[in-house]
């Protein structure tokens, strides 16, 4: 294949679906805009990216509204040799088959509808979906069992035949509310045009076509607020799914703060306090848990009574297994997942796609950044050494205990105390995977430290101490991942972490990236031991990132002194 004149074009696109970006040239940072609107990030080496298109990735792309044929000319504005025309089959074709089923109100429960009627055929005699198929209505239809709507579109979605559902929703006990132009602490309050787009894009067509869906934008852009947006469009009594305690004690603060419902009209279920009120938030453990015996999920048999109109899944990429069999039986209930990591670890991307709904809106980190939403985030991996005798350990040891050797490396210690007294004055978040490695750095560097161990009251207090700047410096371990709210925060030092989450390494950044009043830049160190099996993790853990727009500068050492990174 003869290459174009173009030579300086970044991408090389294979048969295989894979495309190589080049970094650095003049072009790569808007080819890498145009790639994540469509393709997921593999690999992140140093110059040349690796991006993969899959039917997955094209449909959430036709979901945002996204044509196959516009993706063939990013594809070909940016390819230095002619687009494979098994890659542009494969666009049309799965581009294509968003929309060939659609899932449409009947008179007694759902139909599918088919755009080609030797669709249903095929369809219908397929194992997988035929348990939850009823009679044929017609040449192009068939009634489906309103109880296994949510199964439907999981098998569909295997077989590679995505469905629309458009065949309605309940709509919930009424609530009447509104956002507050002026927060109850006093401050302005409007939704930003991003935030406005985001709930636009989920209420499409008046909700019918919209209604279920997610919306991805990054860690301190505002998704709670886009979420109370949402539920005083929909106007009904909402359930919201949250990933912790704190996280549901912020949604109850950020309820009161910024809509005009009262504490009898907001309450919160957990372990402590079970209060069923129009609007209700619980986490996923209380409603993935089980009645004594290991039967039915007995949480989700008192929730499951009340008329929701709406379910919020905050942070919806951590939902788990026993969540995903409980939402296959709402569908008929409108659907909101937010988050800022689309990327789930055990690949289970595809039945968040068909038991939540598609993307319907994503916002990149970079934009957000540009725009002054989000803190300008300089990010550093500090490569450190394994001396010694830990090295010889190392060397002697199977995998999974060279990943712990290398995490806990001692060597670590002293480049966390020389970051913490380079940014002395700001408030620093030390954050890791290891707690008897945490408990040596809170006690080297002075600082409090929280863990799961801590009580729910004792975290609270820590976190508000460290907002008002009685504390400068906070040792953290995984609970801090996500949901906490720390604005103040511009330094973030990672110790070790969980393997290859990119989740995690997203989440981790994000607790820094609320943006700063005199604009100072956020600064997130990761420190990895070197030549370590460590060193290949922490590259893993960075894709999501790096697919966003981010640079890690990596060392050996320090910057000098006095520089910032």
């Amino acid at each position: 294949m003869r290459p174009r004149r173009e030579s300086n074009l970044p991408c090389i696109v294979r048969q295989d679906g894979t495309v190589l970006l080049e970094i650095g040239g003049p072009l790569s940072e808007l080819a890498e805009e145009r790639l994540a609107s469509f393709a997921e990030l593999l690999k992140c080496p140093e110059h040349v990216h690796t991006y993969r298109i899959t039917p997955l990735s094209l449909w959430n792309a036709a979901a945002t509204g996204l044509s196959a044929g516009r993706v063939l000319r990013y594809l070909r504005e940016f390819a230095r040799y002619p687009v494979p025309d098994a890659v542009a089959r494969m666009v049309r074709e799965q581009m294509g088959r968003y929309g060939q089923l659609r899932l449409l109100p009947g008179a007694g429960g759902p139909v599918l509808v088919a755009s080609d009627p030797s669709l249903v055929s095929e369809i219908c005699r397929d194992p997988l979906v035929f348990p939850y198929l009823q009679e044929r209505e017609g040449a192009d239809r068939v009634a489906v069992d309103p109880a296994h709507r949510g199964r439907l579109k999981q098998a569909f979605t295997r077989l590679g035949y995505p469905v629309i559902d458009e065949a309605g929703y309940e709509e919930g006990e009424p609530l009447q509310f509104a956002l507050r132009p002026i927060t109850r602490c006093g401050k302005a309050f409007a939704l930003r045009p991003y935030q406005q787009a985001a709930v636009d894009a989920f209420w499409a067509d008046g909700g019918t076509h919209g209604g279920s869906g997610v919306i991805v934008m990054p860690c301190g852009a505002g998704k709670t607020v886009v979420g109370l947006a949402v539920m005083a469009r929909v106007q009904s009594h909402t359930l919201v799914l949250a990933t912790s305690v704190t996280a549901v004690n912020q949604w109850y603060e950020e309820i009161l703060d910024r809509t005009t419902l009262t504490p009898d009209a907001v309450g919160v279920y957990t372990s402590g306090v079970k209060a069923v009120r129009p609007v209700t938030i619980t986490t996923y453990q209380m409603l993935a848990s089980r009645r004594a015996g290991g039967g039915r999920l007995g949480h989700f048999d008192l929730l499951g009574r009340q008329r929701w109109g709406l379910i919020i899944y905050d942070e919806v990429h951590l939902l788990p297994a026993p969540v995903f069999r409980v939402t296959a039986e709402l569908q008929a209930r409108r659907r909101l997942g937010l988050t800022a990591t689309p990327v789930r670890e055990d690949g289970r991307e595809g039945d968040v796609f068909s038991l939540i709904g598609p993307r319907r809106f994503n916002v990149p980190w970079k934009l957000l950044e540009r725009q002054g939403w989000i803190a300008t985030a300089c990010c550093r991996e500090v490569r450190v050494p394994l001396a010694g005798e830990a090295r010889l350990t190392y060397a002697l040891s199977g995998p999974r205990t060279r990943f712990r050797l290398a995490a806990e490396n001692p060597a670590k210690l002293e480049v966390v105390r020389e970051l913490v007294g380079r940014h002395r004055g700001e408030r620093v978040l030390i954050i890791g995977q290891y707690l008897r490695q945490l408990e040596e750095v809170a006690r080297q560097v002075r600082a409090p430290i929280i863990t799961g161990k801590t009580p729910e009251a004792e975290r609270q207090t820590l976190y508000r101490r460290f907002r008002t700047g009685d504390i400068g410096v906070l040792v953290v371990s995984r609970v801090a991942n996500y949901a906490v709210d720390l604005p103040e925060a511009t330094v973030a030092i990672q110790v070790s972490g969980t393997f290859g989450s990119r989740q995690e390494e997203a989440q981790r950044l994000g607790r820094i990236l609320r943006p700063k009043r005199d604009g100072t830049p956020a600064h997130f160190y990761t420190l990895v031991t070197g030549d370590s099996r460590e060193q290949y993790f922490a590259a893993k853990r960075q894709l999501f990132l790096v697919e966003q727009g981010y640079r890690y500068d990596i060392g050996d050492g320090l910057p000098g002194e006095g520089k910032a990174p």
